[in-house]
């Protein structure tokens, strides 16, 4: 390890590690070497206030700021470290362990430029330095449309809220939330702003590759203030595709998912509940605490599975969890992906059994639509653009147009 600054003077420092203790780090010691060689050093929080004001730092390319439960003691602190550096044009990675979401809340705010929690995944230091790295003209995009769309302050709609959250790895929950959002958008060509599509899966979310759309930073700004948040915040975390699908993208950083708070999915939903007439949430696999206010403010809640043991075995365990805290279960409607065609009657049999073993109905079967569907993601368009004919394309049309009916017959009911 790079010890100190002032034992480098052979090698140009370009990075360096600010902690209480790096020792306490010691993936973080491991994996700044694989990036940087002997090109980093390390300093106290206090010595790098002190380092800021010198010549030597002018060459600094980042810092990287470990910190863990203790250091919570010394945020203001900490928040400093951050200033100073961004002031520099020095780029900071947040590494924290056991820290508090406000802590971490507070410290991004304040500008920390990547967030990796520590343990450090593998690879994940090195993927964060090339993301530092990048070209300024590649973010250039995001600074397109200011606003998405202008919203009123007195919108006075009740929008429907689907929800769709695959119970497995891979079962198609983020492609199935796309392409719905996008057939109940094309079904309705008289008013717009119609409907809305949420990416709330914070770390892995992939609804803007879907659609070819960057992630702004105006998504992060929005949901670590709800408090302060009105139509024009709202608006302007929004891009628009084809302007006709209005998109809530994940945050371009990952972080954690107890990030947010349920009050801050309530006014998220709620706002865009209030100016469109279908909300589509795509959910993270993860049960978080906000899980539950979600699935109080579903309409329809579709729990995306596939006829295999592990889809068998995260249903039952959803069962039993909702179950278990009296939560409405019964909104969750079971759609089997990649199911059995008509003329597979072994494969009938079998969804047939799952249902019974899980005690559960599976409402929709959706067809399997091949390589098609895999490679679906790299076109940056719905199946309906990119392939209008695709079985499953079809079966989403038609469930996104029985969608549309029921809520049009239960509002002309109301």
């Amino acid at each position: 390890m790079t010890s100190g600054i002032s034992q480098t003077e052979a090698v140009p420092i370009a990075a360096c590690t600010i902690s209480r203790d790096v020792q306490n780090f010691d993936l973080l010691i491991e994996d700044m070497e694989c990036a940087m060689g002997e090109a980093w050093g390390d300093l106290g929080f206090t010595e790098a206030l002190a380092f800021f004001y010198q010549s030597e730092a002018e060459a600094l390319e980042f810092v990287a700021l470990a910190i863990d439960a203790e250091d919570e003691e010394n945020l203001p602190l900490m928040t400093e470290i951050i200033t100073q550096a961004k002031s520099r044009n020095i780029k900071v990675i947040l590494v924290a362990e056991d820290v508090t979401p406000a802590a971490l809340h507070k410290l991004l705010r304040q500008g920390a430029d990547e967030f990796i929690p520590y343990p450090l995944p593998e690879q994940e230091l090195a993927a964060a330095i090339d993301r530092l790295r990048e070209p300024a003209e590649s973010a250039a995009p995001a600074a397109a449309p200011q606003r998405a769309h202008k919203l009123h302050a007195d919108s006075q709609r009740e929008g429907a809220v689907i929800v769709t959250q695959g119970l497995a790895g891979g079962t198609g929950a983020s492609t199935f939330a796309v392409n719905l959002a996008w057939e109940l958008a094309e079904l309705n060509t008289t008013e717009r702003p119609s409907v809305c599509l949420l990416d709330l899966d914070l770390q892995t979310g992939s609804v803007s590759t879907y659609l070819d759309l960057p992630r702004r930073e105006a998504v992060m700004e929005m949901v670590s203030e709800t408090e302060a948040m009105d139509e024009d915040i709202f608006g302007q975390s929004l891009m628009s595709f084809q302007d006709k699908l209005q998109v809530l993208t994940s945050p371009a950083d990952m972080v954690p998912l107890e990030f947010i708070t349920p009050e801050d999915i309530l006014r998220v939903v709620e706002m865009a509940r209030s100016h469109f007439d279908f909300v589509v949430i795509d959910m993270p696999h993860t049960m978080v605490q906000w899980t539950e206010t979600v699935l109080n403010l579903a309409h329809v809640y579709f729990a995306m599975i596939e006829l295999d043991m592990r889809s068998a075995q995260n249903a039952l365990r959803v069962k039993r969890a909702l179950q278990s805290e009296d939560l409405p279960f019964e909104k969750l409607r079971f759609l089997l992906n990649r199911a059995p065609k008509f003329t597979d009657l072994n494969g009938k049999s079998r969804v047939k059994r799952l249902a019974e073993s899980l005690g559960i109905s599976i409402d929709v079967q959706l067809p399997d639509g091949g390589k098609t569907i895999l490679h679906s993601c790299d076109h940056g368009q719905p199946l309906a653009i990119s392939a209008p004919k695709n079985p499953l394309r079809k079966e989403i049309a038609k469930l996104a147009k029985n969608l549309h009916e029921l809520g049009r017959a239960e509002a002309e009911a109301a």
